[in-house]
């Protein structure tokens, strides 16, 4: 009597794991009110990391450094020397 063992192999390897595929969620920074634009007094007009944009007239700075308005007014973006930029609100005449 012939007796045979026959072994049987994967013919498809496992599948791998990775160490990608996670990205952190987006945090919506940047100006959030234009050059021009009517404001009212507390309205967010800049979201930074950091002073990237300094407060100037009747604008406030939160303390992760939002830039809010003071007073009901137009927004104006403005600079400050060569390399700094300035946002301040200015009230209607």
């Amino acid at each position: 009597m012939l007796k045979m063992s026959f072994q049987f192999f994967a013919h498809k390897k496992g599948g791998g794991s990775t160490k990608n595929g996670r990205d952190s969620e987006s945090k919506r920074l940047g100006a959030k009110r234009a050059d021009g634009q009517f404001v009212l007094a507390g309205n967010i007009l800049v979201r930074q990391r950091g002073t990237h944009i300094h407060p100037g007239n009747n604008v406030g700075i939160g303390k992760d450094d939002t830039l809010f308005a003071l007073i009901d007014g137009k927004v104006k973006f403005e600079r400050m020397g060569k390399d700094r930029k300035m946002c301040s609100v200015y009230a209607e005449q």
